[in-house]
């Protein structure tokens, strides 16, 4: 529903309410209470209970006698009646040895009347709403009634922060261009006089775990200038106008403390683009969130020393009018690190960490292609915790080695049972996939083979670490991937005549690599360089969409089957070609579970004198 929802009217309402149901309370039902607990009888009654001792207390008052008196069970109760002329009573309440008392009428102030029948209980109702009130609020908004558009930005300084450009790693490029936000901050005089205008907005766009949030603590510890820092999701509140009026406030305590820097994570939460969102049932708050993000970035200026800095992994769907000169006028890509980079940003981390003298951390960022900065921490993190379960002070090579395979396969599944045809069936499978990536040309070297079972479901796996990054991948190159993606299937096929479930991720994996040659890469005669799907979401997954007709898209099937099943057919004629080796290998890695790249290169390039036969195998 549109509109806006004040939330300090909402509290009169309660307090309406409230008053309204004092007043029924105090009317109805708080004199009806009390009635039901005092019964009421007639004057003879009373005068018979006194003559026959039933009575044990009487307070005679101007209009009634309130007295108490025993029932048939033997319990004290109590009763009232009417007040007679009766000059006989005190006698008859001497006589019967009752205890009496006469009440004098005293007549209270009007206005200590009115405090205790109407106000007190009002208060009582007051703080009881107020109570739910900030219940309710704290559950949703995280701020009580008073503090509604108060902005939750964090506030660091520089003590608070700790954090420079010596701390982040691996993200050179980005740091050169945010070098220049930093010097702005130090000496705007030499901006201004040539008349430069710093940018309002740098917006950081990469992958999740890449280092963006920490870029920009780093900007701020550099500069010297108080940082503040906000997620998207938190300007969205549940009263509409709430995250508006938290954006007016963000801006003014940036103002107020210019120089500084402004970070906002998450960005697309609340600037995902307005035409993308214009379906029925849209979310108004956040278009307001936008609207009036948009007007405080064009209501200051560059040289006023307030920075804009902003944090997203999903730029494609950002509203153009925040990307236009004047709002966001850079764009900073923080993307994954190549091999230098996985390197430094392993160096920055290890530095906190006892680490032996024999580490070589090369050897860890080749095998780890792919990984982001928080990957990389979690690596040196994990060789840390192994150190410690083992007993040592340090962290060695193998518990960094043994880390890149929890982060990559999970931990080893030291229970898990496999019977010996199962344990053969994955023995055989990895040895087709290191044997045919052996022999083929464009794969990347074999590092290690295991039939070990993961946490992550893997009974085993096979680690290929190319030697250096590739950034291109040929024709030739992929479908040699494809090709070792099927060794695995091959084999089984060769050695036990039936396939498995186990090849389920080769072929998903070879299915992507297979399609996107079609499709994205321009790589089949038969749709040559015409482009026939889109990726959604590059930095989340990268999802595609085909942008063909039906008709098309069968084709489209067709050739990537076609490349399969030729990959199929190349695997397989290569472990026919090396069935003895494959036997070997396999027997050998079925003894040892966990071998390395050069003990399998050693024992495929020895000769033998005889080689096993399919047969025998069988």
């Amino acid at each position: 529903m549109k509109g806006q929802h004040d939330p300090k009217k909402q509290l009169v309402y309660y307090l309406l309410i409230a008053f309204a149901i004092v007043l029924v309370m105090n009317a109805f039902l708080i004199p009806t209470i009390l009635k039901r607990q005092i019964a009421e009888v007639d004057y003879g009654t009373f005068l018979a209970w006194v003559e026959s001792g039933k009575v044990n207390k009487v307070e005679v008052q101007e209009t009634q006698i309130t007295f108490s008196a025993l029932d048939e069970t033997g319990r004290e109760k109590f009763y009232t009646t009417g007040r007679m002329d009766d000059p006989q009573l005190v006698e008859r309440l001497y006589e019967a040895n009752v205890h009496f008392t006469s009440v004098i009428p005293r007549e209270n102030s009007p206005l200590i009347t009115f405090l205790l029948t109407w106000i007190l209980p009002l208060i009582i109702f007051i703080a009881i709403a107020q109570f739910f009130m900030n219940r309710m609020v704290k559950r949703f908004g995280g701020n009580n009634a008073m503090t509604f558009g108060k902005s939750n930005a964090k506030v660091y300084v520089e003590a608070q922060t700790g954090i420079s450009f010596r701390d982040v790693a691996g993200q050179e490029e980005a740091k050169e261009a945010l070098q220049e936000v930093v010097d702005f901050l130090h000496n705007p005089k030499r901006y201004t006089e040539i008349g430069a205008k710093i940018p309002k907005g740098v917006l950081l766009v990469g992958p999740p775990g890449t280092g963006k949030t920490l870029l920009a603590k780093a900007v701020a510890g550099e500069s010297k200038v108080p940082f503040f820092s906000i997620s998207g999701s938190e300007f969205v509140e549940m009263f509409v106008g709430m995250g508006a009026a938290r954006v007016r406030d963000l801006f003014k305590q940036a103002q107020e403390k210019a120089p500084c820097i402004v970070f906002i994570d998450e960005i697309d939460t609340i600037g995902k683009s307005r035409t993308a969102a214009a379906t029925i049932g849209g979310n108004d708050e956040r278009e307001q969130t936008l609207n009036q993000l948009l007007t405080e970035m064009d209501g200051f200026e560059a040289d006023k020393g307030v920075v804009i800095l902003a944090a997203t992994n999903r730029p494609e769907t950002l509203d153009k009018a925040l990307l236009r000169p004047g709002r966001f006028d850079r764009r900073v890509p923080v993307e994954l690190p190549d091999l230098r980079g996985r390197e430094a940003i392993l160096r920055v981390h290890a530095r906190k960490v006892k680490m032996a003298d024999n580490i070589d951390l090369h050897a860890i960022a080749k095998a780890t292609p792919g990984a982001s900065g928080a990957d990389l921490a979690n690596i040196i993190n994990e060789a840390a915790l192994r150190a410690v379960r083992l007993g040592r002070n340090q962290v060695t090579q193998s518990d960094l080695e043994e880390s890149v395979e929890v982060v990559i396969a999970g931990y080893q599944r030291k229970n898990a049972v496999l019977t010996m045809k199962d344990k053969l069936t994955v023995a055989y499978h990895e040895i087709g996939h290191a044997l045919v990536a052996a022999k083929l040309t464009h794969a990347a070297p074999v590092h290690k083979i295991t039939i070990i079972p993961r946490t992550s479901g893997a009974l085993g796996y096979t680690l290929q670490v190319e030697e250096d990054d590739q950034v291109l991948m040929s024709k030739e190159q992929l479908f040699d991937k494809i090709t070792t993606y099927m060794g695995g299937r091959a084999a089984e096929e060769i050695v036990f005549n039936t396939i498995t479930s186990g090849a389920a991720n080769d072929i998903e994996q070879a299915t992507k690599i297979a399609r996107a040659m079609v499709t994205r890469f321009g790589m089949s005669e038969e749709f040559d360089m015409m482009a026939l799907e889109t990726v959604n979401n590059p930095y989340l997954g990268g999802d595609t969409t085909l942008m063909v007709s039906a008709v098309t898209a069968a084709k489209v099937d067709e050739v990537v089957l076609g490349i399969i099943k030729s990959a199929h057919q190349k695997a397989l004629q290569i472990l026919r070609e090396h069935c003895g080796k494959m036997h070997e290998l396999a027997k050998y890695l079925l003894e040892k579970e966990t071998i390395t790249g050069e003990e399998f290169m050693a024992m495929l390039n020895k000769d033998t004198s005889s080689e096993y036969s399919t047969d025998s195998a069988e």
